[in-house]
Formats: C-alpha cells, structure tokens, sequence
C-alpha cells in the first residue's frame, strides 16, 4: 500500500475531532477554538458552524444519512448539529468533565462518549474512582442517555463493534473493557495490558501513557488499541509508539507492533482500511522517522509509513478505501501577538 500527498489544507486552529461525508467529498474537524468547520476535500474551503463549545471541540461524529452531525468537548457537552444549516438543534450535559472521545455506532443509532479526570488516590499515585460513571452511549435520535458505565478515569478512547452491539473503551493505565450495549453493568470481557502506561521517575512523578484509541476489526473478531508505552519522563513524550491487537471476547494478545518498526511519541489514532487487510496508526513523533505507518493485518508488518512533521490527531480512510484524511495540528506558536495556521488536514491517495 502507497500513501501520496495530494492536499495539505490550512486551518486557522488545531484539529482534534474529524468525520467524513458518505461520498468522501466534505470533512468535519472538531477543533481546539472549540468550533465544528465543514471542509471542501477538494478546494479547501472552510465554512464554521455556528454553535461552538465553550473549550476545546474534541470529537465529532456524522450520522448515516450526512444530514446531522455531533460533537463533543472539553466543556462536557454533546451539541447536535443539522448540516445543511450548520446550525445546533440539541445539547446535551454528558459529563462534569471532558469528553476525551466520541464513537458512532455502525447503525448511526447510538453514541458513545467518554471521560475521567486523572486524580492520584493514593501513595501510588494510582487514580482515584470517578465521581461518576466515565462511560456514556446516547441515542442519536432522541438525545437519551442509554447506559452509564463505571470505568477507571481518564477513559481516553472508545469504539463500537461492527454490529453495535458492543461498546469497548480504554484508560491510561492500559485497562480494556466491553459492554454489551443492551446487556449487564458487568463487562463480558476485560483486561489490563501494562504495555501502555508508565511511572514517570525523572521531573515529575505520575503515571503517563494510555490507550489513545481503539478499533474493532471489520469482520468483529478482534480490536486494536494505540497508545504510548514505557517512558522515564512523561514530560518527553518519548514512550514507546505501540499498537496491540486482541481477541475481545477472550481479552487475550494476539499481536503488537515489532520490534524495529517503532520510534518514540504519542499514538492518539486508528482507522482500518475498508478491504480489512491493512490498518493505520499514527499520532505525534519524539523520536524516528515517522507519524503514520500502514500495517498488514495478517502478521503485523509495517507496509507504509510517512512523516508529516506534526501531530496527527485522527486518521479516516473514505468509504471507498481510496483516500485517507488525516487531521493534525502544526505547533501552537504565536506570531506578533497572534495565533498562526495551525491546523492541518492532509489527503493521501491510497494505491496497492
């Protein structure tokens, strides 16, 4: 698989969040001025929408019918919008605090966003339990909480099944767990992978790292996760870049990144290709030469990987598997007194 640049488009604020019109034509960039902004693929042309969080617009997800959008925050609140008129049509408090991710159901009938405040509590430093469940998923249509669900914060990413039966999120101390979405308060599976966090010895002691995003496989079998591994100075940013992939039902390792294939920095993003052979993982590089690689599904290898020389935040193939749309920030810098460009959404051509 070949990645080839085909657009750099400019956008005046860092993405966080990105969604992807039915055809591939539009993107949708939830971004750090907390606004949501519609992007033509093609030309560029950026039109914000009118309602914005009142911090950071961390995710976004667009339904099925590419008729209404919703986005998520910093300031805990889910905002509905319609896209034709860019305009809001529903909020709602999700949580007291951030919403670190959101996952759209493959049925586009349900929501999931997530959330925790990273707390010491203990000697340990290990986190302290959340006031409130970390875990929400909404219906779409009606705005209604479905379940809340107990995880230990910050709960950093999440993901549905292909069937939208099963919802899955991850935390900073590497702890996995799935619900059934219409089932018990008890996960059918869980599991803890101690590859994905650290104690920080140098500068500042706490725990650093976490599953940054997860991804079920497209036939269901299995789900990948990325993150960031084993560091001596959070403050670095300078773990290990790392991705696993498990069986979800029986919570068991069936692979990770190899040994050779990896430099050191922040993997905050998923996707897999639509054919189901290949995956990309990609994020922030402290050391290496690169920030987004493709790898074969069958045995793990690296197949494709480039260096964009920012932090990529999202990565989305279109439907058709034909491009791959990567939102990012370029630095955060100011210049005489102003905020420059720094947001980045880049298109690939995918070739075989």
């Amino acid at each position: 698989m070949k990645l080839t640049l085909s657009h750099d488009h400019k956008l005046d604020t860092g993405i966080l969040g990105l969604a992807l019109s039915p055809d591939g034509a539009r993107a949708y960039a939830a971004c750090v001025d907390g606004v949501i902004y519609e992007v033509e693929i093609a030309s560029g042309t950026t039109r914000p929408f009118e309602t914005k969080h009142d911090s950071y617009a961390s995710g976004c997800v667009l339904l099925p019918d590419g008729k209404t959008l919703i986005s998520g925050g910093y300031d805990g609140q889910l905002i509905w919008h319609d896209v034709e008129s860019r305009r809001s049509t529903r909020k709602v408090k999700a949580h007291s605090f951030w919403s670190w991710q959101l996952a759209l159901s493959p049925d586009g009938s349900r929501l999931a966003s997530v959330s925790g405040q990273y707390l010491p509590g203990g000697w340990k430093y290990e986190p302290a339990e959340a006031p409130e469940p970390c875990v929400k998923v909404y219906d779409t249509g009606s705005g209604a909480l479905i379940i809340a669900r107990a995880h230990l914060p910050p709960v950093l990413s999440c993901a549905f099944s292909p069937d939208s039966r099963h919802v899955a999120a991850g935390n900073m101390m590497g702890e996995v767990r799935v619900w059934e979405v219409t089932g018990s308060e008890e996960p059918v599976s869980k599991w803890v992978s101690p590859d994905f966090t650290s104690w920080g010895s140098i500068k500042t002691h706490h725990y650093c790292g976490g599953i940054y995003a997860l991804a079920f496989s497209p036939d269901g079998k299995a789900l990948i996760g990325c993150g960031m591994g084993g560091m001596t100075d959070p403050m670095a940013g300078n773990g290990k870049m790392t991705w696993q992939r498990w069986d979800w039902r029986k919570g068991e390792k069936l692979d990770e990144i190899k040994d050779g294939q990896h430099g050191s920095g922040l993997m905050e993003a998923l996707a897999w290709h639509p054919d189901g052979k290949h995956f990309v993982m990609a994020g922030k590089q402290a050391q290496g030469t690169w920030n987004a690689a493709v790898f074969k599904t069958e045995d793990g290898s690296l197949v494709e990987s480039i260096d964009t020389k920012n932090r990529i935040t999202q990565a989305r193939f279109t439907a058709d598997g034909k491009f791959l749309i990567l939102g990012s920030a370029n630095g955060q810098h100011r210049k005489d007194g102003a905020w420059p460009a720094w947001g980045r959404l880049k298109v690939y051509t995918v070739a075989a």
